[in-house]
């Protein structure tokens, strides 16, 4: 795919489309997740498959929900605070963000068969997403993806 974008650190927050916060207020989704709180995910889950039950075509959707659970995942076994999981639909754009309260950066890796079924999150969102990238925010990062409505 062309035009994918992403990075790590401030300058990336401008990457992608900017999905207006004017929209219907059916076309956003937020959650407050507490730390280690894993049964949120399938929860987060149901809820963006709700949010896009009429947005793009069904494989959309369906990354989106994969992309969305990594970052959810990612985010409760690698912080101690929770997190908080936006996703917004605007005109053909939806944006999901999840933001925690650890100031560290995360770097997708090369996934090796010594991490077993871990560390492949990143590597996937970089992969499938449109637009994805990483910015600091106070206390802690928002890491985002952006899926454009239409085949990938």
């Amino acid at each position: 795919m062309t035009g994918r974008q992403g990075g790590v650190g401030p300058a990336a927050s401008g990457h992608g489309r900017n999905p207006g916060a004017a929209g219907d207020p059916g076309s956003r989704l937020l959650r407050r997740l507490e730390c280690g709180d894993l049964t949120a995910v399938p929860e987060v889950r149901r809820a963006l498959r709700e949010l896009l039950r009429h947005w793009g075509e069904p494989d959309r959707a369906h990354v989106a929900e994969l992309l969305a659970s990594e970052l959810v995942t990612n985010a409760l076994i690698h912080t101690d605070h929770g997190a908080v999981v936006t996703a917004t639909v605007a005109a053909s754009t939806l944006r999901v963000e999840v933001g925690d309260f650890v100031a560290g950066l995360p770097v997708p890796r090369v996934p090796t068969a010594d991490l077993g079924a871990n560390g492949r999150g990143l590597v996937l969102v970089q992969s499938l997403a449109d637009a994805w990238g990483v910015r600091t925010q106070g206390v802690g990062k928002v890491v985002w993806f952006e899926l454009y409505e239409g085949p990938a």
